[in-house]
């Protein structure tokens, strides 16, 4: 039997003229940088740069951005990155200034992750064997720290530090090849994740939560920075961590993981949802403690507990610190949030964030903080292209019962840069432009071979 056909409303679908306004609107975020660069080849060479991460380009490095951009060398986007005068610094406020814009101020959670980046060799700024969290293996990586800003509009990364190994610095000529200051020291991750969230509060920025997983959110440092800011928290933490709390038996230091059976009973559990998934609500059930702080039960420090409703149930316990009237339903959609930075990184890295092919530090806070850019841009595309009189509150309009539904799910990352990497941003078909390019590398890796030969010899 022949399916019955359904006729999509034609003012739900992406015309070609809104993908061809998408690129003002990156010629008009281009236009807002102009003035962070010294000099105005490489002013114009991020417009390209841009284009080329966005476009379909399979690895996201200079020679391949190069090829793309229809330039005949890989020089000069390898410039762009190492060594032309540009502040990326003012580029990465620029980002969050961005973000802020399109995604809003109300009601906004900045998560805290950090991911790895898998690399050869060890000239690359802070490479090491350590745990990969890519991988999930230990082997030879870069790891960075970031912040993802999350409102109910959307979410992108807005912040990022690279994380150095004490090894690195404690060795500073080797820090020194890989252009890093003398005056950077070491800093845990959590102390990296301090130093961006002193820039938020530096701006101004009004953020309602700060989510993390247990390296930050068992970091105590972290944790009392939050507080002498007063920033509510919801920081995951290992089930060892110790806490004091009033129990029948009087008050107790204990670890988390022995708190449910010294004061909780099934009354105490709420069923709720933290977030919605792809196959509906993110159900768990939910308890809250109140902690003693400084010897006090204060009403802000509490212990959330979040048990599965699996036939075996796993728990998993954070630390909050908010106002003695937050509801339990806001802390846990809070906690909900973070799950946005993962899907960040998935974004970030469909963009190339993993893909650079640079050693230097500059390099690699440059690349990152444009791809960051390159995804604030595709975010922004579809906040604007949400409708905004849709009849759920998830943004879906829900058929009858039996009935195949008539419009379209909102418009995502992917596929506004897929609509924009084959409309408007096509890998280049100039056959003299193809095979110059072909050359280029052939005779680039035949030089490499004799240089590689000629060290083995001499080491030999």
């Amino acid at each position: 039997m022949k399916p019955p056909q359904h006729t999509i409303p034609s003012s739900l679908v992406t015309t070609l003229a809104d993908v061809i306004r998408w690129r003002g609107f990156l010629v008009q975020l281009h236009a807002r940088l102009a003035s962070y660069f010294a000099r105005p080849q490489p002013y114009q060479r991020l417009l390209r740069f841009l284009q080329g991460i966005v476009s379909q380009v399979a690895r996201k490095n200079g020679w391949q951005l190069a090829e793309q951009a229809r330039e005949t060398t890989p020089y000069g986007m390898q410039r762009l990155l190492s060594q032309a005068v540009w502040d990326g610094d003012g580029v990465r406020d620029e980002v969050r200034a961005f973000a802020l814009e399109h995604l809003g101020t109300s009601e906004a959670i900045v998560a805290i992750d950090e991911t790895s980046f898998p690399k050869r060799g060890k000239h690359s700024a802070g490479v090491k064997k350590q745990y990969c969290g890519t991988t999930g293996q230990v082997q030879n990586c870069q790891v960075g720290v970031f912040l993802s800003y999350i409102t109910a509009r959307g979410h992108t990364l807005i912040d990022r530090e690279l994380y150095l190994p004490q090894d690195w610095t404690d060795d500073r000529e080797r820090c020194r090849q890989a252009g890093i200051p003398d005056t950077i020291p070491f800093r845990t991750k959590p102390d990296l994740a301090i130093q961006m969230l002193e820039r938020l509060h530096q701006a101004h920025v009004p953020l309602d939560w700060i989510v993390a997983d247990s390296v930050y959110g068992g970091h105590l440092e972290l944790r009392t920075w939050l507080e002498t800011h007063q920033y509510s928290y919801v920081g995951a933490v290992a089930c060892d961590e110790p806490v004091v709390l009033q129990t029948p038996l009087g008050v107790r230091r204990v670890e988390v993981r022995d708190v449910p059976a010294l004061v909780l009973t099934d009354s105490s559990w709420h069923r709720l949802a933290m977030s919605e998934g792809t196959k509906g609500p993110r159900l768990c059930d939910w308890a809250c403690v109140p902690l003693l702080h400084r010897g006090a039960d204060d009403g802000w420090h509490s212990l959330l507990i979040r048990r599965t409703i699996d036939a075996t149930p796993h728990q998993a316990y954070y630390l909050v610190f908010a106002p003695p009237a937050t509801p339990l339903l806001a802390k846990v959609t809070a906690l909900g949030g973070r799950w946005r930075i993962e899907e960040d990184f998935a974004s970030g890295k469909d963009l190339g964030l993993d893909h650079y092919e640079v050693r230097s530090w500059t390099g690699w806070y440059r690349h990152i903080t444009l791809v960051m850019l390159a995804l604030a841009f595709l975010v922004a595309i579809c906040v604007q292209e949400q409708r905004t009189a849709l009849p759920n509150a998830d943004g879906l309009a829900h058929p009858e019962a039996g009935a195949a539904p008539q419009d379209l799910l909102p418009l995502s990352v992917s596929e506004a840069r897929h609509l924009l990497a084959h409309l408007l941003f096509p890998l280049p078909s100039s056959v003299t432009l193809v095979l110059a390019w072909s050359a280029w590398r052939r005779w680039h890796q035949r030089l490499a071979c004799f240089f590689h030969t000629r060290r083995r010899v001499k080491a030999g």
